[in-house]
C-alpha cells in the first residue's frame, strides 16, 4: 500500500506531461481570452465620448516643481451617481522634451489600499534632468470659455493642460501651435476607483475553470491618446504582426481584437495577429511626412489592451473636429494608475533617445554575444556536446556559444547537472572555453517543490515564494511539476536570488557560463492562461495583476545582477529572457519565443525584431530555422542568411525535431550556411561598434527604413527589408523556389551590392534575380564600414586579426564611418578604456580622428591591430599608389577580391598593406 500511494503523485505527473506535450503542438485560440471575455477591455472598447464621465481640472498649482490639479466630474450629480472622488495630476518636465503625467487617486481620501506604482524601471539618472517648473501661464484656447495652464518644455515645445473639458497635449510653438501628442483629446478618460467589498457585492471572474476574486472591485483606467501629424504608429511589442501598426477599430476595419499587452508562454504563435505574446512594451512611437516622430509611454504591468483606431474615426462615429491628419489610439488597462510619458521627437532618433533617457540604455553586450549562437533542446549529455564542437571545428564554421536546455538538470531543479548526463560540467566548460567559446545553460523561474531541494527549502523558510488569494505559497504546474514562484518584485529576494549565481552556489559552473531565463512570463501549465493567477499575491498586497508583465523583467534583473555579482563588478553579464517590459534591454537579449519553420514565419521575424528594437531592446533576434517544425533546406538556408543580421544570432530547435546542425543538409547547404554565419563574424567589428551607439544613445542595431529616411513615405510601412546601422540594407527572401525580388533602395545617393560591388541607384525600386548565394545586402554611399577578413573558431580568437575598411563612396567622392573597440567583456570602457575612430574619406584623403573622450593614465585600451586592406567603391581614380602620412609611406592600389575568403569574388580597387593602428591619427592620400 505504501509504495501505492508514493507512485500516484508520479503517474499524475506522467500524465500531466503527457497531456500537456500533446497540447503544445497547436495553438489553441480558445485557451486564451478575447476582448469580449475580458470585463475591463469589454467596458472600455464600448464607451463613447457621451457616455464617459466628463472631468474638469481644478486646483492648478505649482508645488515642488510640478503642475499640481485634482480631476472632478464635471457634473456634482455625476460624482455622486459614480461615488467617485476626485484624481490627483501631477505633471512633470524634463529636458530634451519629455513630459510626465501621473493621474491616481487621492491617499489622503484613504482609498481600500494604495494603487501600484511601477518600481525600478525609471532609472535614477532620468530623475535628475527634471525641470523645477517656477510658473504656469493661462491661456484662454481657440473655441473654449476657460483658460488652460501652459508650461514651458522646450525650445519650441509647451506642455498644455485644458480645464474644461480635461485634457493634456504637447504643443509645437514653432508649428503654429499644432499639437503633437495629447491624452482624452475625443473624451474617452475613465478610471474606476478600488472599493470596500459590501453585502452582495459580487466582482468575482471566470475564466474557463478559473476564478478571480477581485477583492477591490473593478480597477481599470482607460483613455485615448493622440499622435498629430502621424501617418503610421508601431511599437507596443510583443505581437507577430507588421511593423506599422493596423488599425483595429473603425470604419472599414474588419472585426478585430485590440493589441493585446499580456506576457504569455504561447506555443507555436501565429503570425498576422494582434495575439499577445511573451513581453510588454507600453510604448508607441509614430511617424508621418507632416510632423515626423513622437512618442508615448505607459508605466504600467497590468494587462493592457491598445486599439489602433481607423480613419475616420472619432468617439462618436462622426466627423472628428481635430485634423484628419493624425492617428487615434485607445490605451486600456486593467489596473495601475496613470504614470504617462510624452516624447516630442522631433525625428525617429529623437524619440527613441528620449525613451530610453526615462527606461534606460541599452546595455553593452559582450563581443561574444554579438557572435553565433547553437542551441537545441537538449543536447543530451558531454559527448553531444564535444562531438557538436567538434564538428563545427571539422566543416570550418565558427561558433561561440553553445547551449544547454532543461534536461541537463537534476530532475528539472536549476543550479543542478544530471550527474549522469553531465557528470564533469566544469571538465567539459573548460574544453569549450579553450577555443575561446562559452557555453550557456537554462536557469528559469519555477523552483521545483522537492524538501530535498535546498532552493526550495530555504525560499519556504524564507517566506519568499509568490502567495495565492489565501496566503499560502502559490503552487502551480511546470516543468519539474508541482513548483513555486520566487516573489521577485521584493529586492531583497532578486538579491538573494543574485547569489545563487556565485560558484560556490551554483556548482559546476565556470567563468565562461552565462545564463538563460525561459519560461518567465511567468509561465503556469495549469493556470488560467497558462500564466499565474491574477489574485496572487506579492510583497506589500501587490495583486499579481498589477505586475504580471513586470515580473519577467524584474526575474531578468535579478539573474543579470547576479552575474555581475559573481565577477566582482568586473564581468559584463550575458543573459537571454524571454519575457520583458520597459527597461529589459538593461539586462540583457530577448528572442521572439516559439516560433515555426515556416516561411510566414521568418518573414514575420523581421517586424518583431524591428519592433523590439523600437521599444529600446536592441539585443534581439529570431530562433532562426523556426523553433518548432522541420525547416526544409531552402527555408533553413534563407533564415541563415537573414538571421546573420539579427542584433542577436541563435539557431534553436524543439527536441522533438530533426537535429538541423549547419552540417547535416549536404555540401552544398552546408557551404551557403557557412558563408552567411562567415558574412556575421567578418562585420562583428561593425556590428560592436552599432552595439555600442545603442548603448550611449538608444538608437537600435536593426533599424527601419523610415529610421535613416524620414522623409521618404515609400519606407514607412516597409517592413521586408530593413537598415544594420546606417550602412547595410537588408532584403529577405521570403518565398521558396524565389527567382526575383523586388527592393526598394531610399535616397538620392547610390548603393553599392554587397557581394559584388556593383553599383545601383538610390530612390528606385530594382527588379534582381535571385540566386542561392545570398540574399540582397546592399552598402550605402557615403559610408564606411569596417570587417575582419580572416576567420577564426571564434570571435574571441578573432582579437587581433587586422581590420578591413570598406569605403563606399556617394557622387561627392565622399564617405565616412567610426569603429569603436574595446576588451570585449569588463566593464572597464566605463572608464575611457576604449578606442573610437571616425573614419573621413574627402578630397582624396582618408583620414582617421579620435573620438574618444582625453583619459589620464593607463585608462585607454591598449591595442596594437592594423588595418590590413582598404577597399574603395565607386572611386573615380586609376591610381596605382597612395602615400600614408604621418610616416610617409608609398603603398600599392590594386585590384583585389571583394571577399577574400569567396571563391570567385569580383576584382574591386584596394590599397594593399597600409598597415596604420586603428589607434592612431593618420591620413592616406590617394597619388
Amino acid at each position: 500500500m505504501k509504495n501505492k500511494t508514493q507512485t500516484l503523485p508520479l503517474l499524475f505527473f506522467l500524465l500531466f506531461q503527457f497531456l500537456f506535450f500533446n497540447h503544445v503542438h497547436s495553438w489553441k485560440k480558445e485557451e486564451f481570452r478575447t476582448c469580449h471575455q475580458t470585463p475591463f477591455c469589454k467596458r472600455a472598447r464600448s464607451r463613447t465620448s457621451s457616455t464617459s464621465t466628463p472631468l474638469i481640472a481644478t486646483d492648478v498649482t505649482i508645488s515642488d516643481g510640478n503642475l499640481i490639479a485634482k480631476l472632478v466630474a464635471k457634473s456634482k450629480q455625476e460624482e455622486t451617481q459614480q461615488n467617485t472622488n476626485p484624481l490627483l495630476l501631477s505633471l512633470s518636465v524634463y529636458q530634451n522634451g519629455v513630459v510626465r503625467v501621473t493621474i491616481d487617486e487621492d491617499r489622503s481620501l484613504n482609498p481600500p489600499k494604495s494603487r501600484f506604482h511601477v518600481p525600478d524601471v525609471v532609472v535614477s539618472e532620468f530623475q535628475s534632468t527634471k525641470l523645477w517648473l517656477q510658473r504656469v501661464t493661462q491661456e484662454t484656447l481657440d473655441g473654449d470659455d476657460s483658460p488652460s495652464s501652459v508650461v514651458y518644455v522646450s525650445d519650441g515645445f509647451d506642455a498644455v493642460l485644458r480645464h474644461d473639458p480635461f485634457e493634456v497635449f504637447v504643443r509645437d510653438k514653432s508649428n503654429g501651435n499644432t499639437r503633437v501628442v495629447s491624452m482624452n483629446s475625443h473624451g474617452l478618460f475613465d478610471f474606476e476607483q478600488l472599493k470596500v467589498k459590501g453585502e452582495g457585492d459580487d466582482w468575482e471572474e471566470s475564466f474557463r475553470s478559473h476564478h478571480d476574486k477581485r477583492p477591490y472591485g473593478p480597477q481599470s483606467i482607460s483613455f485615448d491618446v493622440t499622435f498629430h501629424g502621424a501617418d503610421f504608429v508601431y511599437g507596443i511589442p510583443e505581437h507577430a504582426t507588421s511593423l506599422a501598426l493596423k488599425p483595429t477599430k473603425g470604419p472599414g476595419v474588419e472585426e478585430s481584437e485590440p493589441y493585446r499587452l499580456f506576457n504569455l508562454d504561447v506555443f507555436e504563435y501565429i503570425h498576422d495577429s494582434p495575439f499577445g505574446l511573451y513581453g510588454s512594451v507600453p510604448f508607441m512611437l509614430s511617424h508621418g511626412k507632416q510632423r515626423g516622430s513622437s512618442g508615448f509611454f505607459w508605466l504600467n504591468a497590468a494587462e493592457m489592451q491598445i486599439d489602433v483606431l481607423g480613419s475616420g474615426w472619432d468617439a462618436e462615429n462622426g466627423i472628428s473636429k481635430l485634423p484628419k491628419n493624425r492617428v487615434d489610439t485607445l490605451w486600456m488597462s486593467e489596473a495601475g494608475v496613470v504614470d504617462a510619458f510624452f516624447f516630442v521627437g522631433p525625428t525617429p532618433k529623437d524619440v527613441l533617445k528620449q525613451y530610453t533617457s526615462v527606461t534606460g540604455m541599452p546595455a553593452m553586450p559582450q563581443l561574444f554575444s554579438t557572435a553565433y549562437h547553437q542551441c537545441r533542446w537538449n543536447y543530451r549529455d558531454e559527448e553531444d556536446v564535444e562531438h557538436v564542437d567538434s564538428k563545427f571545428d571539422e566543416f570550418d564554421i565558427p561558433y561561440d556559444v553553445l547551449w544547454l536546455d532543461i534536461e541537463h538538470t537534476d530532475g528539472k531543479k536549476y543550479f543542478t547537472w544530471d550527474n549522469v548526463l553531465f557528470p564533469n560540467p566544469e571538465e567539459m566548460q573548460r574544453k569549450i572555453a579553450a577555443k575561446g567559446r562559452h557555453m550557456v545553460t537554462i536557469v528559469d523561474p519555477h523552483i521545483k517543490r522537492d524538501n530535498s531541494f535546498p532552493l526550495h527549502k530555504e525560499a519556504t523558510e524564507k517566506g519568499y515564494y509568490v502567495k495565492d488569494s489565501n496566503g499560502n505559497d502559490y503552487d502551480g504546474w511546470c516543468w519539474p511539476g508541482s513548483s513555486s514562484y520566487l516573489d521577485m518584485l521584493s529586492p531583497e529576494i532578486r538579491s538573494w536570488w543574485g547569489d545563487k549565481f556565485s560558484y560556490q552556489n551554483y556548482v559546476g559552473s565556470t567563468p565562461s557560463l552565462y545564463i538563460w531565463n525561459d519560461m518567465n512570463e511567468p509561465s503556469v501549465f495549469n493556470g488560467p492562461e497558462v500564466t499565474m493567477p491574477r489574485d496572487a499575491l506579492h510583497i506589500g498586497g501587490v495583486e499579481h495583476r498589477e505586475v504580471h508583465n513586470a515580473y519577467g523583467y524584474y526575474f531578468h534583473m535579478a539573474t543579470s545582477e547576479g552575474l555581475v555579482k559573481r565577477g566582482d563588478g568586473k564581468d559584463r553579464p550575458f543573459v537571454l529572457s524571454r519575457a520583458l517590459f520597459a527597461g529589459t534591454q538593461r539586462y540583457g537579449a530577448i528572442w521572439t519565443g516559439d516560433n515555426t519553420a515556416e516561411w510566414d514565419h521568418l518573414r514575420v521575424s523581421v517586424p518583431m525584431v524591428l519592433t523590439l528594437g523600437l521599444a529600446g531592446v536592441s539585443f534581439s533576434g529570431a530562433d532562426v530555422g523556426g523553433f518548432f517544425g522541420n525547416p526544409e533546406p531552402e527555408l533553413l538556408v534563407r533564415w541563415y542568411q537573414l538571421g546573420a543580421f539579427y542584433p542577436f544570432f541563435r539557431a534553436h530547435a524543439h527536441h522533438d525535431t530533426k537535429r538541423r546542425e549547419p552540417w547535416l543538409f549536404g555540401e552544398r547547404n552546408t557551404e551557403l550556411i557557412r558563408d552567411a554565419i562567415h558574412v556575421r563574424y567578418a562585420l562583428l567589428p561593425y556590428y560592436y561598434t552599432l552595439f555600442r551607439e545603442a548603448n550611449t544613445t538608444g538608437v537600435p542595431v536593426m533599424r527601419p527604413l523610415w529610421m535613416e529616411f524620414p522623409s521618404e513615405e515609400a519606407t514607412f510601412s516597409n517592413d521586408e527589408a530593413f537598415m544594420i546601422g546606417n550602412s547595410l540594407l537588408v532584403q529577405g527572401i521570403y518565398t521558396e523556389r524565389a527567382k526575383q525580388t523586388s527592393v526598394y533602395l531610399p535616397g538620392k545617393e547610390s548603393w553599392y551590392d554587397f557581394r559584388t560591388g556593383n553599383v545601383y541607384k538610390g530612390g528606385a525600386t530594382h527588379k534582381l534575380a535571385v540566386t542561392e548565394e545570398s540574399i540582397p545586402v546592399f552598402m550605402r554611399a557615403g559610408t564606411i564600414i569596417t570587417r575582419k577578413d580572416r576567420f577564426r573558431r571564434s570571435s574571441t580568437q578573432m582579437t587581433n586579426d587586422p581590420y578591413t575598411l570598406v569605403i563606399a563612396l556617394n557622387s561627392s567622392q565622399a564617405a565616412e564611418g567610426e569603429l569603436y573597440i574595446d576588451d570585449g567583456s569588463s566593464f572597464n570602457f566605463l572608464q575611457g578604456a576604449y578606442i573610437h575612430r571616425r573614419f573621413i574619406f574627402k578630397d582624396g584623403k582618408l583620414t582617421s580622428l579620435d573620438l574618444a573622450p582625453a583619459s589620464s593614465g593607463n585608462a585607454r585600451y591598449p591595442v596594437n591591430t592594423v588595418i590590413e586592406r582598404i577597399i574603395l567603391l565607386g572611386h573615380a581614380s586609376g591610381s596605382k599608389n597612395a602615400l600614408v602620412e604621418p610616416s610617409n609611406q608609398k603603398v600599392d592600389i590594386e585590384l583585389a577580391p571583394f571577399w577574400v575568403q569567396r571563391k570567385n569574388s569580383p576584382a574591386v580597387m584596394t590599397i594593399r598593406k597600409p598597415n596604420v593602428r586603428v589607434t592612431d591619427d593618420w591620413t592616406i592620400k590617394i597619388l
